[in-house]
Formats: structure tokens, sequence, C-alpha cells
């Protein structure tokens, strides 16, 4: 069976709200053009988030220093676009405040519009930007190479996940770059340390991607009802969905492409 993208998707705040495209400009060794070059600090003073800002190693063992759906899971009630140097916050398709990025005296309307929003928010909190280095946690640097990953799900293996739990489970809990049909369930698992081509652009298959508490949340919502973390251990005895991805090459990757195993 052929094997296609089914979906896109990219998050231009760490770890919030995800953007669903036609297609997506790919960079070697970056992932996705735009995904997670946005992340907001937590507890960290002006000249701490800088640093964290600007340079990797300062991130190395501090990602509880910034906003995630893990720490904060009210901010699942709220979307991130990212468009034309705007970054566009939102919620239920309404939008509450659009900033110009290239800015920075504009950062604090955003970050003071959120506290604002979520008393359960503190300062210090800055948003913070960086469009060479996005703010991925699977970051591997040397001297030499810096190298981010992008997630590729088989919607067949969380069909699967629907039938053992009994429930409707939403992909976006999974929050997937680029999602999959024409795979049996499970069969990116045997994928691990293979290459596969999409579009003339290559990607090694990392490794499979442990999941958090963070696919308990019901999209666009802060109900975290539903324990999938425990059902993933219970049925399968991993918390796993889906494979990580490096970028061997430029190019674009279009809804439609075909996925093939070199």
């Amino acid at each position: 069976m052929t094997v296609s993208i089914s979906s896109i998707n990219y998050c231009p705040v760490k770890s919030i709200s995800f953007q669903t495209v036609s297609y997506c400009e790919i960079r070697k060794n970056i992932g996705i053009v735009g995904d997670r070059v946005f992340a907001f600090s937590k507890g960290l003073e002006s000249n701490q988030a800088q640093l964290f800002e600007k340079n990797l190693d300062e991130r190395r063992g501090k990602w509880n220093k910034i906003l995630t759906l893990k720490n904060s899971p009210v901010l699942n009630k709220y979307n991130f676009k990212f468009e034309d140097n705007k970054l566009i916050f939102s919620q239920k398709n309404s939008e509450i405040l659009t900033i110009d990025v290239s800015k920075t005296s504009e950062y604090d309307l955003l970050t003071n519009k959120i506290l604002e929003l979520e008393n359960s928010l503190q300062k210090p909190m800055f948003l913070m930007k960086n469009m060479s280095i996005p703010f991925y946690d699977t970051s591997i640097s040397s001297k030499t190479v810096l190298t981010h990953s992008l997630s590729f799900l088989n919607n067949k293996s969380i069909e699967d996940f629907e039938k053992k739990t009994h429930q409707i489970i939403e992909p976006q809990r999974f929050r997937g770059n680029i999602h999959a049909d024409g795979m049996e369930a499970w069969e990116e698992r045997n994928w691990i340390g293979k290459i596969i081509k999409i579009n003339n652009i290559s990607f090694k298959v990392e490794k499979n991607i442990p999941r958090c508490v963070a696919i308990n949340l019901k999209p666009n919502t802060d109900d975290n009802s539903l324990n999938l973390l425990q059902s993933l251990k219970k049925n399968y005895n991993h918390f796993d969905m889906g494979v990580y991805l490096t970028a061997l090459d430029d190019g674009q990757v279009n809804i439609g492409d075909n996925v093939y195993i070199k």
C-alpha cells in the first residue's frame, strides 16, 4: 500500500498550539521552517531569558524554565498563528491580540495579556524568539552541527489505540508535524535507523517519541480527564506514539506526497 502524507502541522510557539498547512519548507538539520521559533520563559529574569533565547547550551536541562502544556495546561485553550511577521493570539477562532514580532517593544503586550487572562501564570515571563535555533528539546549539538527533529505520526497507530481504549482520541493530542496514511499500525517502530524519502528530501528515522502528560489534554481545552499516558502503558507497555525524523536535505513537503523507504 502507498504511504502518503495526510496532514502537516507546525507549532510557532513551543509546546502550545499547532498551525495546520498544506505544505511546509524543510531545512536540513532544522526541520520545518517556523516550527517552535517562539517560547515563553517561566521564572527567568530578563537577562536569563535572553541567554536562554540565544544560546542552546543555556537551555540544557532547563526545559522546565519555559511554559509548556505539561506545566501550564491552561495554555491549551489558546492558539497562536505566525504569518507575515505577525504572531496572532486567539481563542476559539476569535482574535485576542496580534503583535509585530519584528518589534520587541510589542512582546510585553502579549505576555501581559496572557497574564491578565490566566492568573495561575506568574511573572517573570518573557516571549523569546530564535529563528535559527528553534526551541526544540530534541536538539543535538556539536562543534560542527546542530540538529533538530520533527515528529512523524502513523494514523493507523492512533486508530489502533482508539480501538484498544474504546475512546475517541483526537490526533491533535500527539502534536505531530507530519501524519501519514497507508501504513500498518505501529509499522513506524520498525523504521528506526532507516532513511525515508518524501518529495526528494531524505529523512533519518531517529527514535520513538516518548509521550508526556500533555497528551491527556483535550484539544483547545484544559480538560485532562482522559489519562492516555496510562492507557499507552497498559495496552502496549510503552509510552510512545510516533517517531522523530531528522532532515538530511532542504526542500518542500506537501499533503499528498508519497513516503518511500530507501
